[in-house]
């Protein structure tokens, strides 16, 4: 995929040599000038270096943009409903921005809310909130909604799915959450643990679909409404 003809941006591209089964590691931003015959974009719509990283993994060249929203949820609204509607208002958000003659790109984005009950979890954003909520989250089964959302800017199509996660907290002390806090200070997570990192040993156990889903990105599901989109990740067309 090669961003738009003329334009100057920043692409993403991951790669190991060493072993690319495995996570892959991050490269340095690279520069580049398009060439004049342009296809598609993929755009990533989301500020969270999380997303950044896994859609790496996938060896597309990408962009990143940040979408400027409003999180808040609305009164009454499900937990998984708000995350659907953010990721959607999100991947909006940047084709709002694009240019008429950028309007041909496919956008990502994503949202993430763990959920006890009735209640969402978002991002702590504080110690004390991190402890609250691990607290809360203790010895509790949570379920992470993620939502995706790719939005094809040419046809203002969004194409959308939402990955559940079911995860099973351990009996954690107040030492415990504040010993981890202390090394892995998870205040950007929602549900304030990081299960790629040191998060896992606060937990018994997970179920789910797509092992990427609850550290923020889909990629199960995204390579999915990718095809749907009439984009291949495997052959790049």
């Amino acid at each position: 995929m090669i961003p738009s003809a003329g334009r100057i941006v920043e692409v993403f591209v991951a790669i190991n040599l060493a072993n690319p089964l495995n996570a892959i590691e991050s490269t340095p931003i690279m520069t580049v000038q398009t060439p004049a015959a342009a296809t598609r974009r993929l755009i990533l719509g989301s500020s969270s270096v999380y997303r950044r990283q896994l859609l790496e993994r996938l060896g597309i060249p990408f962009e990143v943009m940040s979408p400027d929203i409003d999180e808040s949820a609305h009164p009454g609204e499900h937990p998984a409903a708000l995350a659907r509607r953010l990721a959607r208002e999100k991947a909006q958000a940047i084709a709002n921005q694009l240019p008429a003659d950028a309007r041909h790109a496919l956008i990502i984005g994503s949202d993430q809310v763990a959920v006890l009950g009735d209640q969402a979890y978002g991002k702590p954003g504080s110690h004390v909130k991190a402890v609250e909520q691990l607290q809360t989250l203790s010895g509790q089964t949570v379920v992470f909604e993620t939502a995706l959302c790719l939005f094809d800017a040419a046809s203002a199509r969004a194409y959308e799915e939402l990955v559940s996660t079911e995860v099973e907290f351990r009996d954690l002390s107040l030492a415990e959450i504040e010993a981890y806090l202390a090394k892995e200070p998870a205040y950007d997570c929602a549900g304030s643990a990081k299960s790629e990192g040191l998060g896992i040993a606060l937990l018994d156990r997970l179920s789910g679909d797509d092992p990427t889903a609850l550290i923020g990105l889909p990629l199960i599901a995204l390579c999915r409404l990718l095809r749907q989109a009439g984009f291949n990740p495997l052959t790049g067309v």
